[in-house]
């Protein structure tokens, strides 16, 4: 329903105000970007993003209120997780070879 890479995206569309400009800056194609937004209105029960075609007006695609507040209960556990799992982390780390040698 929801990882890094779709709150990336969710990211970048409330920064863009585009879906279109979102997918680029992850480099990532149109169709792609918007099959990933359908995913996740569909898995939710309020849509995280709406959008409005272009024409003389322009445009345009933004975060729901549902939207704002799943990237941000997301971003929330990310730092929670990094947290809890520092300590396990660094032991992981003093594990790995020496490698400043570039052997």
């Amino acid at each position: 329903m929801l990882g890094p890479g779709k709150a990336d995206l969710l990211e970048r569309i409330h920064e863009t105000g585009s879906i279109a400009a979102a997918g680029r800056a992850m480099s990532m194609s149109y169709k792609r970007a918007w099959m990933l937004v359908e995913e996740m209105n569909g898995a939710f029960r309020d849509p995280l993003v709406v959008s409005s075609r272009g024409g003389a007006r322009g445009g345009g695609a933004r975060l729901t209120e549902a939207g704002t507040t799943v990237l941000s209960h997301y971003r929330k556990l990310e730092e929670i997780t990094i947290e809890a799992g520092a300590a396990r982390v660094g032991a992981i780390q003093s594990m790995l070879k020496d490698m400043s040698e570039g052997k």
